[in-house]
């Protein structure tokens, strides 16, 4: 069938024509020809087989040149009964050129449309005229009602079109929707990244300078951190990077949203720990905490969660440097628990587009929250009562989307609820 497509349109039409053109002189199929003028039939003749050939090949090119293929069949067709050649089922060529004229021919609307059909109609009245002229029986009401049948099968193939180019700009703006979900989360994942990593690597600079001439074996400790940082901001951002490339700028290669098993590898349970032990030896006082059994999930709500403790560590170096830091994972049978809990941190605020988190056109929280709904989860971010900060989420482990019952908010903190996504 591959190769069958391949060919083209004027191929296959070719091929289909020349194949029916021995019916065109069968006599079992004379019958089902088009008469309008019902005139008395002349003998058999070489001019009637030469017009009833042009009444049939020009067929072949009814896709590709349709209104060239409509001009020779109607003059053809004009010349067979005013000629009152004998009947053929090649006559039956004049209804499918109308309907390839309207199903593959250019869309033509407004005024061109009015004087096209002015045109046509025009036409179709000398021709009746002509076969009054000629002695036709049939009346005005009866050319009317034959105008009538044309104008349908023009009419079919011009809804078949329309039908046509309905399903293909629904699949333009499927494939559209889907390139710039797929660009929002590229944007995400490279805020995640740079963000976390930048801040991690300018803080040990930082501390680097400050303890230059009184502890150089911590600078030099704090120099292989930024080291490590910078090969894993360049690890990540290659990642991303390639998952561009591999999609080869086709968007029809776009992913869904929450579909990111293309994108990242399933987390295993040390990318954790070891973003944690980046984060303390960017001089953090980290702590993490896991209770519970891990139970299989999506590798998109692990990545989810990981990009949620990665936040609440980037902000946490970024407000509260030295400030003690909790990162508590809970698992459960069905659902997956982050916390990130700053202590006696200066409050942060939360994500509401105005704030330093929510600064960067939706990124940092405001993203966190999108993502985290995508599988039917909720992101809590706010100030604690000691002054602290906390950003917590709760994920179904599925990604089945189903969105689980909230918690009470607890004092200070802002609930972020999940949005379901179709």
């Amino acid at each position: 069938m591959a190769r069958w497509n391949a060919l083209g349109v004027l191929v296959r039409d070719g091929v289909f024509t020349l194949a029916l053109t021995p019916l065109v002189f069968a006599p079992a199929t004379a019958h089902l020809s088009a008469e309008f003028g019902d005139l008395a039939k002349r003998s058999p003749d070489l001019p009637g087989v030469l017009v009833t050939l042009a009444l049939w090949l020009p067929l072949v090119v009814r896709r590709r040149w349709p209104g060239v293929c409509l001009a020779l069949v109607a003059a053809a067709f004009a010349v067979h009964q005013l000629a009152a050649f004998p009947a053929t089922f090649a006559s039956v060529g004049l209804y499918i050129a109308l309907y390839s004229v309207g199903a593959h021919g250019r869309r033509v609307d407004g005024p061109r449309l009015v004087l096209v059909s002015a045109a046509a109609i025009a036409l179709f009245a000398l021709f009746a005229l002509g076969l009054h002229h000629r002695g036709s029986p049939q009346r005005a009401s009866d050319f009317l009602l034959i105008l009538l049948v044309l104008v349908c099968c023009w009419a079919a193939g011009r809804a078949v079109q329309a039908r046509q180019a309905g399903e293909e700009e629904r699949r333009r703006l499927s494939v559209a929707a889907a390139t710039a979900q797929e660009r929002a989360r590229i944007a995400r994942e490279l805020h995640d990244v740079v963000t976390h990593h930048v801040t991690a690597m300018t803080v040990q600079a930082d501390a680097a300078l400050f303890l230059l001439a009184d502890a150089p074996d911590q600078v030099a400790n704090g120099l292989g951190a930024i080291g490590d940082s910078g090969r894993h901001a360049l690890a990540d951002l290659r990642q991303l990077l390639g998952v561009l490339q591999a999609s080869g700028g086709d968007p029809s290669a776009a992913e869904l949203p929450g579909d990111t098993s293309a994108a990242e590898p399933a987390l295993a349970p040390g990318r954790l720990g070891e973003l944690v032990e980046r984060t303390r030896a960017a001089g953090q006082p980290v702590e993490l905490t896991r209770t519970g059994e891990r139970p299989t999930m999506a590798s998109g709500v692990e990545l989810a969660a990981y990009r949620v403790v990665q936040e609440g560590l980037t902000n946490a170096l970024k407000h509260a440097p030295g400030h003690r830091t909790l990162v508590t994972v809970r698992y459960a049978h069905d659902e997956l628990e982050v916390a990130v809990t700053t202590e006696g941190a200066p409050a942060v605020p939360a994500a509401t587009g105005t704030g330093p988190l929510g600064r960067g056109g939706g990124l940092g929280l405001v993203g966190l929250r999108e993502r985290v709904a995508v599988f039917g989860g909720e992101l809590l971010a706010g100030a604690r009562p000691d002054g602290g900060f906390s950003v917590s989420a709760r994920i179904p482990a599925g990604d089945d989307g189903v969105r689980l019952g909230g918690r009470p908010t607890p004092a200070g903190e802002q609930a972020i609820p999940a949005r379901r996504h179709a």
